[in-house]
């Protein structure tokens, strides 16, 4: 079985989601082939164990993000299974790159076996949906789901020029810059609620996200109420997330947030009401107030 696995950047870096992607080929017993969009993080992904060659697929086209473009100059260099991160612009470039080719494509898995048997969360998180694909595939794997794979190779580096085979791309996109990470890829997540009394005291929980390198996010009833940016929801209408360590901080638990953070391998809710349902998914409760909790929270870790 071939994989080919679109490498995912960040800056003019490799993301650590790549090594997660060749990790799940090798815990198939499989070698594979990385792509990497606009030639980004190449070098680097020859050095990551079970990578047999890396193709880096230049080209104007790279110069900005644009689906479309980005799919019709790695299309002809994929084969076999085709893995992409669950991310923005994994799921986007791995649909086009399916409809081109007229396979199928499995969104979000979060576990992978022999056959490919594919399991994924749907229904919000819900139930679990486990399918069996035959032949070639486009498979999205969800961040942090699978574990890394670690250095070791010194793959062969092919450089592959697109820029004749596309005509029609997004030259300049203009968006506003943030210094945050991002919820739907972060390792620690803490997240605030309406419990936290108002949109200025997200402030505290930035200054924890700070010391511990975390992303911040919010709650649908912030995100609606008081104005916090869409892109820090997670939930079912926000972003589903799967990070090592969720801190839920004022949120009463929902089910509706549960369904976007309850694959998180930790959980510590800190909520004065002993009753909240957060409690019944948390693996760790501090029954306080924010007030009382966060500063010491900051403290200790402050001291470490």
């Amino acid at each position: 079985m071939t994989f080919t696995i679109i490498a995912e950047s960040a800056g003019d870096s490799l993301h650590p989601t790549t090594a997660q992607l060749v990790g799940a080929a090798s815990s198939l017993g499989n070698g594979s082939t990385v792509i990497c969009p606009g030639g980004i993080g190449a070098a680097e992904a020859a050095t990551i164990a079970g990578v047999e060659k890396v193709i880096s697929v230049v080209g104007d086209c790279f110069s900005t993000f644009d689906g479309g473009a980005w799919a019709s100059a790695i299309n002809s260099v994929c084969n076999g299974v085709i893995l992409a991160s669950a991310s923005p612009i994994g799921r986007e470039v791995a649909a086009r790159i399916a409809a081109k080719r007229g396979i199928p494509i499995v969104q979000d898995a979060t576990e992978l076996a022999d056959g490919i048997t594919i399991t994924r969360p749907i229904y919000s998180g819900k139930a679990v949906e486990t399918s069996t694909v035959a032949g070639d595939c486009v498979i999205t794997l969800r961040p942090n789901a699978f574990e890394a794979a670690e250095e070791g190779a010194s793959a062969p580096v092919n450089i592959v020029d697109q820029s004749a085979d596309v005509t029609i791309a997004v030259k300049e996109a203009i968006a506003k810059a943030s210094e945050r990470l991002d919820v739907a890829e972060a390792d620690i997540i803490i997240s605030g609620g309406r419990g936290i009394g108002s949109i200025e005291n997200f402030s505290h929980l930035e200054e924890v996200a700070d010391i511990i390198g975390a992303a911040v996010g919010a709650s649908r009833a912030v995100v609606d109420e008081w104005g916090m940016p869409h892109s820090m929801q997670v939930g079912q209408t926000g972003k589903t997330v799967t990070p090592s360590l969720y801190i839920a901080v004022g949120i009463s638990g929902a089910i509706q947030h549960i369904a976007g953070m309850r694959s998180s391998k930790f959980i510590l809710a800190i909520n004065k009401d002993p009753d909240a349902p957060i409690f019944g998914v948390a693996d760790y409760g501090i029954v306080a107030n924010w007030e009382e909790a966060i500063p010491a929270l900051k403290i200790a870790l402050a001291a470490l």
